[in-house]
């Protein structure tokens, strides 16, 4: 990594942070530089340590103020093709539909370098795909997490990724998962609404946060099936789409995600010291997490396509499970 000392001139001065530093780093464009400073690059230069990282790009800042600005080492060469087996539910010269296995990561990123769908897309749809879309994510239109499984849709041309995308931020696309929780949410059947924003105690985790801080989200959720007062299986809704959406309101509920690595605290281990059924449910080795339906218009033909998912024999196993509860 290299790094950047940036001292505040009286021009920049009162100025938001990206806005200033974009200044003195012409080269570097303002989404960049917010980026970087998003994901805890740029730090006050007086003791650059974790306590000093600042994560707001619109701080206002005064003159004589010294940053240090962390540049990472650019990323590797663009995605390789990778012969992975998919669980191919449509395709056509437009786009394509994958089951995704729980494990299968969608994209390249730090520490998953190549492995991914994007790996297996290239290999399955040619060359030709490399860079709709974006060079490092060609063909991907919206992500599913590493250990969820479920329906995913990438785009084979720039049309189709324009009109997806488009829809997908317009809310025209139709999205529901099954999910298994510790504890049976009440009202049954609702909706939670919550801005969600990088923590600021963790920032590899998501959080609900302030306005100020985070995104609008939405999830509405229905109960579908309740073991007891100790889990239940419920649908949830996406009229949002923000990172960790559902994993983040249900577990701000109180009402994680069996399995869930990041968000699941602590739920689940009296019952387990009990002896009960819950032991397997308290080491389920994933979020127990279904992207279950997909609907949307095909960008090119208009027709509207319903694809549905049948829940994967880990999640089945472990609903067979709770029955003892």
């Amino acid at each position: 990594m290299t790094g950047s000392v940036i001292t505040i001139d009286g021009v920049a001065s009162g100025e938001r942070l990206d806005r200033a530093l974009q200044r003195h780093l012409p080269e570097l464009s303002r989404s960049r530089l917010k980026q970087l400073i998003l994901s805890g690059q740029v730090a006050t230069a007086d003791a650059p340590n974790d306590a000093n990282v600042i994560r707001d790009p619109s701080r206002k800042v005064r003159q004589g103020q010294t940053f240090v600005v962390i540049l990472p080492e650019p990323e590797a060469a663009t995605p390789q093709a990778q012969a992975i087996p998919l669980d191919i539910r449509f395709e056509d010269a437009h786009l394509i539909v994958i089951d995704k296995p729980a494990g299968l990561v969608v994209h390249p990123a730090p520490g998953n370098p190549d492995g991914t769908l994007v790996n297996a897309l290239i290999a399955h749809c040619g060359e030709g795909l490399a860079g709709i879309g974006g060079v490092r994510r060609p063909g991907i239109v919206h992500r599913l997490d590493k250990d969820t499984s479920g329906l995913i849709v990438a785009a084979k041309t720039e049309l189709a990724h324009r009109a997806l995308s488009a829809d997908f931020a317009a809310r025209r696309i139709s999205r529901a998962y099954a999910a298994i929780v510790w504890g049976v949410p009440l009202p049954i059947e609702g909706e939670i609404a919550g801005n969600i924003g990088r923590s600021m105690t963790n920032r590899k985790k998501m959080a609900v946060v302030g306005a100020a801080r985070g995104k609008p989200a939405v999830t509405r959720y229905k109960v579908e099936r309740a073991f007891g007062d100790a889990a239940a299986l419920i649908e949830c809704r996406l009229l949002t789409g923000r990172t960790h959406q559902i994993r983040v309101h249900l577990a701000d509920r109180g009402h994680p995600l069996i399995g869930d690595p990041v968000y699941g605290g602590r739920h689940g281990r009296v019952l387990t010291r009990k002896g009960t059924a819950a032991a397997a449910a308290t080491y389920f080795p994933r979020q127990a997490l279904h992207a279950r339906h997909l609907g949307f218009s095909h960008p090119a033909s208009g027709e509207y396509l319903v694809f549905d998912s049948d829940l994967p024999d880990d999640m089945k196993s472990l609903l067979g499970s709770l029955e003892g509860l």
